[in-house]
């Protein structure tokens, strides 16, 4: 007996109404965003109600299909960032935060504070999802952003670049992954040139685009995530060590790792996968597991250990209060999102574009930006896009490994160009960093087109080569 997926229904226009109704939602959105002050959750709720409408989703499904939406992306975001917030604030309120950016200041010096807060997050950022990455990193950026002042901006995007360009390039994280296995690349080769291409990519689009930035748009650094200065630590008392900082950080990184090891080993046949020992270790490093054990090591070794636990509860339940509103936000932005993909949008946009007889390199970025730009998601460009991409790969002769490899890089930088309303990490950064919508397009837009586009270039200039 064989399970028949439901049919995937058949939009109810062609390519062009389809395009000019995804151009009109996007248009909409921001006029009620910029010019009308609607509140952004409220703008995102009624402009995919109405695209649903426009676009002659059934009735039935038009409920369904924006809370499928804003619930898978509620279940990726919600407790990364609660969690994470969490772990922030354990680390901003007893002095972690203070003593991890003296640290890494004593060691790169105060000129190079933004390349250290960067270096940190591609470390942080190798096996830890872009989401959970950021809000860890964020009351250390804020830390050392108030200590040297100046604008957020100037600490925040090299950090929120490196995770940024580690989640689109680099293995373990699930765009990349999926995308190799789609279109038939070697996943120890594309860590490697991922590596390769990301960190220069890095250094150029958010390091440098991040000094520049912070130079032209003076952002103030925002109090969210902040225990203040007025703490017993913050002020002489007793600070955690830059061990116990460090490990608080590293843990579910390694936790984390323990999971891709183990799937890894179990894929080339070392381990038995089906093994309770390897299920058991398997699951404490998915990432909300690692990051609920990283918060309760925190709440231990921070909080308890100077604090009452009452002290520790209201820490805690101080951290969710500012992000509440950012976990709704980005869910509707993943509604929006889901509401594109099921209209059919954004598959009408890359089979227009497939078709154009470029280069499998250049339609493959192609095809992966215009699936981005219309739902929003970089993982679902990612893979969309390589899943669509992958019958003309296989169809062209004299691909090596390394031009596969470089056409999953060039996927990757597709599916990060032009961050907009459509896409849940734009409200997380604009949110966190206290940037109005105007600024959150003019900066992080930017920055994460940069990252796509040189990232690409890259890729398109070494296939020329090798």
């Amino acid at each position: 007996m064989f399970l028949v997926a439901d049919a995937v229904p058949e939009p109810a226009y062609g390519s062009g109404p389809l395009l000019a109704i995804a151009a009109a939602a996007v248009a909409l959105l921001l006029l009620l965003i910029i010019r009308f002050k609607v509140h952004a959750f409220v703008a995102l709720v009624l402009v995919s109600f109405l695209t649903a409408l426009a676009t002659k989703i059934a009735p039935a499904d038009v409920v369904t299909t924006m809370t499928d939406g804003f619930g898978s992306t509620l279940a990726s975001v919600a407790l990364l960032v609660g969690l994470g917030a969490m772990i922030g604030r354990l680390l901003e309120v007893t002095g972690g935060a203070q003593v991890l950016a003296d640290t890494l200041i004593a060691r790169f010096g105060e000129h190079r504070a933004p390349l250290a807060l960067g270096v940190a997050s591609l470390l942080f950022g190798f096996p830890i999802f872009f989401d959970a990455g950021l809000v860890v990193m964020l009351p250390i950026i804020f830390s050392v952003a108030r200590r040297f002042g100046g604008s957020v901006l100037r600490y925040a995007f090299p950090a929120a670049g490196a995770f940024a360009v580690m989640h689109a390039f680099v293995p373990p994280h699930p765009g990349p992954v999926a995308a190799a296995e789609l279109v038939g690349a070697d996943m120890g080769m594309l860590l490697v040139v991922g590596l390769l291409i990301g960190l220069p990519t890095w250094y150029l689009a958010s390091y440098l685009y991040g000094l520049w930035a912070g130079s032209r748009y003076m952002v103030e650094v925002p109090d969210l995530l902040s225990g203040g200065p007025s703490t017993p630590e913050a002020k002489g008392g007793r600070l955690p060590s830059f061990g116990l900082v460090l490990t608080i950080l590293l843990l579910p990184m390694v936790l984390i790792f323990i999971d891709t090891g183990l799937n890894t080993l179990s894929t080339i046949g070392t381990v038995d996968g089906d093994a309770t020992w390897v299920a058991a270790l398997r699951i404490i490093g998915k990432t909300p597991i690692a990051l609920l054990i990283t918060t309760l090591f925190a709440m231990v070794v921070l909080g308890w250990r100077n604090r009452s636990k009452a002290d520790v509860e209201t820490i805690l339940n101080d951290a969710l209060g500012p992000v509440c509103a950012i976990i709704l936000i980005t869910g509707a932005g993943g509604m929006f999102g889901g509401v594109l993909r099921a209209s059919g949008i954004g598959q009408a946009l890359a089979s227009t574009l497939e078709t154009t007889g470029l280069p499998v390199i250049i339609a493959a970025f192609v095809v992966s930006a215009a699936l981005r730009v219309a739902q929003g998601s970089a993982t679902v460009a990612l893979t969309t896009a390589a899943g669509l991409m992958a019958p003309t790969i296989e169809a062209s002769s004299g691909l090596s490994s390394i031009d596969l490899t470089l056409i999953v890089i060039a996927i990757a930088g597709g599916a990060t160009v032009l961050s907009h309303v459509n896409d849940s990490g734009f409200w997380l950064v604009g949110r966190f960093l206290g940037m109005d919508e105007k600024t959150t397009l003019k900066t992080w837009t930017v920055m994460e087109t940069l990252i796509g586009v040189i990232g690409f270039v890259f890729a398109f200039l070494l296939s020329l080569v090798l």
